[in-house]
């Protein structure tokens, strides 16, 4: 066997030294920290100037570094525990109808503690006692950090988070009864689908409320194809919101308190195509339920939500919305699910008008509110206004308010003059 030759030994040698020099460092880290730590400390102690002058520079600064982490920490700490005390809810919802219900389910289900208002106190007791919407969504429990309440002024108080979530033609008179309460720091969002009773989007007549209020109110839109009870049983659901483009801070924000393992919220970008979008396709839905009750098979009903949409589009488009924004969401989507589902109480109420009921009962055997049946005068308005062609929603206008009988309107509606796609 060969001996090593002189340069490879002293090769191997220094690589030894290396490598238990490196071990060594290692073992002596831990000390040299301790050391580091003893020395900002001693540096930080105003009992010590002596130790303190003799500092170097690199400890002064990571005592500054300890010191300003702390703080921060310390701040940090105090406004969580203001906020808590301020807002002790995470969501106030004003609105127990069967959507207003479910959204709150929705949030509370996170063990986040929410508070339901109730206009009715007799109802708000009994929903607090039997923890369940018996009226609009049987027998499914309320989560245990979802209350009942029908003080209004109290509900409002709890939450930074406000929600809206009642019939278009009760917005006016919560947001009257709202603004008065309100603090600096709180934020609303709604999920009522229609228009203003002047034609009016919700968000002018919010934002008008709001305008005399010497601070600013952070604003969303929550619109989207969601059946309330599927939404509390957990079926997968998405859902848009958008706000003005000052509070989108907010619509984040309220995106990530909505969203769950199946309820996913999208953040929309035109504040006001989500709200005419909810409000259009419910007087489409009409349509389509009439088209059904007359047994006029799935080509027509095809037909009528594809023009639906497209009257929907004209309409956005001349009151100055992004055509595309119908394509998502809380425009097509909503659209379709409406269009297209027996759960759907517009849908429903078209279906008993084509099959011979009178405007009235078919408003009674429903018994929750047709939002379509309020929202079509103010969506002619808006067509009138602006001179958008929408034969759709003018044939449904036609039959709900100036009585016009049910086949002259369709007649009338497939006799029109040949125009392009």
């Amino acid at each position: 066997m060969c001996a090593p030759s002189a340069p490879a030994t002293a090769t191997f040698a220094v690589l030894l030294l290396s490598f238990c020099a490196l071990l060594l460092l290692s073992a002596c880290r831990p000390l040299f920290a301790d050391c580091a730590l003893t020395t900002v400390f001693a540096a930080s102690s105003s009992s010590s100037s002596a130790s303190s002058n003799a500092a170097t520079p690199a400890a002064a600064l990571t005592a500054s570094a300890v010191t300003t982490t702390a703080t921060a920490n310390a701040t940090t700490a105090t406004k969580s525990s203001t906020a808590a005390a301020q807002w002790p809810d995470a969501l106030t919802v004003l609105g127990a109808g069967s959507y207003g219900t479910a959204l709150a389910m929705v949030v509370a289900s996170k063990d986040l503690s929410v508070t339901l208002y109730a206009r009715s106190a007799e109802s708000a007791a009994f929903m607090q006692e039997q923890r369940c919407n018996e009226r609009y969504l049987p027998h499914l429990p309320f989560p245990a950090s979802l209350q009942v309440t029908a003080d209004f002024a109290a509900a409002v108080s709890r939450s930074r988070d406000i929600l809206i979530v009642v019939p278009s033609s009760a917005f006016a008179s919560t947001v009257k009864q709202l603004v008065p309460l309100l603090r600096e720091g709180q934020r609303v969002a709604w999920a009522t689908k229609g228009l203003s009773s002047d034609g009016r989007f919700l968000s002018t007549l919010l934002e008008e409320a709001l305008a005399p209020l010497p601070f600013h109110v952070p604003l969303a839109v929550l619109s989207g194809p969601t059946f309330a009870a599927e939404m509390v049983k957990g079926t997968p659901t998405a859902i848009a919101c958008a706000g003005p483009a000052e509070d989108e801070e907010f619509v984040r924000d309220f995106c990530q308190l909505l969203h769950t393992f199946t309820f996913r919220p999208y953040q929309g970008h035109d504040y006001h195509a989500m709200q005419l979008g909810g409000a259009v396709k419910n007087v489409i839905a009409i349509a389509v339920g009439i088209s059904r009750g007359l047994s006029f098979g799935a080509n027509a009903s095809t037909a009528l939500i594809t023009r639906g949409l497209r009257e929907m589009v004209r309409l956005g488009e001349a009151l100055g919305c992004d055509p595309v924004s119908f394509m998502g969401l809380s425009g097509l989507g909503d659209l379709v699910l409406t269009c297209s589902n027996n759960e759907s109480r517009n849908l429903s109420f078209g279906i008993k008008l084509g099959q011979g009921m009178a405007v009235d009962a078919a408003l009674a055997q429903i018994s929750q509110v047709v939002e379509g049946y309020h929202i079509v005068s103010m969506v002619h308005q808006l067509a009138q206004r602006h001179q958008v062609d929408m034969p759709i929603c003018e044939a449904v206008y036609s039959i709900l308010l100036e009585h016009k009988d049910i086949k002259d309107a369709a007649r009338e509606l497939l006799q029109r003059e040949m125009t392009a796609e």
